[in-house]
């Protein structure tokens, strides 16, 4: 039994675990360099280098795959930002320019990863429910953080709050949608400063107007 559960050192379920990243790690190279339609089973089994039966034994569908690799992607993304709103200066200005820098250079440095954050996220329906669903945690996270930081816990939930933050989150996603695709003239750090004004324009007004 003993055999059975480990291999090497690694058990069963860490093996699996390691095919199922180099599954998605293959789906994500695929998606970059060639596109939705040449996600096949095939392709993905020769770019993880594994057989096809342990494609079925992490995934059911194309679908799934891309369920997991958007989940991956956005997990990264949220970890990320949390990561450096935690560890920046305590003023408005820096926590916002750390958390957009944070979240914007994770997708741009890896151009694969906004392919699939902000062009397969609306492939398939889906995924264009799991974009709208992952769009309010976003938009969750950053009212959270507003809250938090201007010291508005005390306040009954605003529905304002939950509109500004969720006009922030969309309004980035169709910003930086639209900079890849070379319709915003400006440079990345120009994006990312012009967005950190926006986000801390909105923030201090808001914070302004619900203070008691």
């Amino acid at each position: 039994m003993t055999g059975q559960r480990t291999y090497g050192g690694i058990s069963a379920a860490e093996r699996r675990a390691q095919r199922r990243t180099a599954l998605l790690d293959a789906a994500l190279d695929i998606l970059g360099s060639q596109g939705l339609d040449k996600l096949t089973v095939s392709a993905l089994c020769a770019g993880a280098g594994l057989n096809e039966r342990y494609y079925y034994e992490n995934f059911d569908s194309r679908d799934a795959v891309l369920s997991a690799l958007f989940d991956t992607v956005s997990e990264e993304l949220a970890t990320a930002v949390i990561t450096a709103v935690q560890t920046a200066p305590d003023t408005p200005r820096a926590k916002a320019h750390a958390a957009i820098t944070a979240g914007i250079e994770l997708l741009t440095d890896d151009p694969r990863k906004a392919h699939v954050a902000l062009i397969v996220s609306s492939a398939t329906p889906e995924l264009r429910t799991r974009t709208v669903h992952t769009t309010r945690a976003f938009a969750n996270l950053v009212a959270a953080e507003g809250i938090d930081f201007y010291g508005l816990t005390e306040v009954d939930p605003d529905p304002v709050i939950s509109f500004r933050a969720t006009y922030l989150v969309g309004g980035l996603v169709q910003t930086l949608t639209a900079w890849r695709q070379g319709d915003l003239p400006l440079t990345r750090a120009e994006l990312i400063d012009h967005t950190t004004d926006v986000f801390v324009l909105l923030g201090e007004d808001l914070a302004a107007r619900l203070r008691p």
